[in-house]
């Protein structure tokens, strides 16, 4: 008599018990440098190891919350990003707006060089950009920094709002134009107020990209009290003659909270979509 042949799963079950797997492991590379970020600012001890401390402390919170190590690099940090990220979504809205609404032969080639631009490394620039500061007195200054951090995020942010603009209906532009709002009137009132979605992203991913900015600011900064925090977290791999990461992961979440409290009050706007349904009827 043949024995019975081995209990096997189907292919599909398979697949997904393999997908479902490979999805755990993702999970778990990602989630455990932030298990290991709580679990270390408040361990007196901690390390490189994920453990649980003994005995939760705010020490490590005490230790960073001065004047020198987060008040001042985390104002700092706001007004350099807050400013560069301001500049950037209004050049962004005056550039995108001609090349969402007017069709040229020059319009592709040009919007090809403005992604060309997004392709070159900081590094490859900041030799020529440190030289021009020095000759027109904008080295060690906020306003200079913020600056050119806008300039390097503005191509990118020049495609993300023409391709949100483009979804704006030009018949809610001619209503408007009947009106007697001149196109600068319309651009304010009518796109910009219709595309808040597309407004929130393009926000939200310049401040990001801004505020971890490393190497940006350590070039073009100089004084200590001008840094902002993404540099001034550096000093705590090299002041303490060892790495302080009970204080480092204190100072991390500490740096992570303006961005997590951005996201918050714009994620409402963006899974709201662009409510254009009934815009165009009656």
């Amino acid at each position: 008599m043949r024995p019975s042949p081995a209990f096997v799963l189907p292919r599909r079950l398979r697949r997904r018990l393999a997908a479902d797997a490979a999805l755990l492991v993702l999970l778990a590379a990602f989630a455990a440098p932030l298990v290991w970020l709580l679990l270390a600012s408040v361990d007196a001890e901690a390390g490189l190891r994920v453990r649980t401390p003994t005995g939760p402390t705010a020490e490590n919170f005490s230790a960073v919350l001065t004047d020198e190590i987060t008040f001042t690099p985390m104002l700092n940090s706001l007004l350099l990003c807050g400013g560069a990220t301001l500049l950037t979504i209004v050049c962004a809205a005056l550039a995108a707006y001609p090349l969402s609404r007017h069709r040229s032969r020059f319009t592709r080639p040009y919007l090809l060089g403005v992604l060309f631009a997004t392709c070159l490394p900081i590094t490859a620039v900041m030799v020529p950009v440190y030289g021009l500061f020095v000759r027109i007195d904008l080295i060690d200054t906020i306003q200079g920094t913020a600056l050119f951090l806008a300039t390097a995020q503005l191509p990118f942010a020049i495609w993300l709002m023409k391709n949100f603009m483009d979804g704006v209906p030009v018949v809610l532009e001619e209503a408007a134009w009947t009106d007697g709002a001149g196109r600068l009137q319309t651009l304010v009132r009518v796109i910009l107020p219709l595309m808040g979605p597309g407004l929130a992203v393009v926000t939200i991913y310049c401040f990001i990209m801004m505020w971890g900015n490393f190497f940006v600011p350590f070039m073009l900064l100089l004084t200590p009290d001008r840094l902002p925090a993404s540099v001034s977290i550096f000093t705590f791999f090299g002041n303490y003659g060892q790495v302080a990461y009970g204080q480092l992961a204190a100072f991390s979440i500490l740096y992570s909270t303006p961005v997590v409290l951005l996201y918050a009050l714009i994620a409402r706007r963006l899974g709201g979509g662009f409510a254009l349904g009934g815009a165009v009827k009656g």
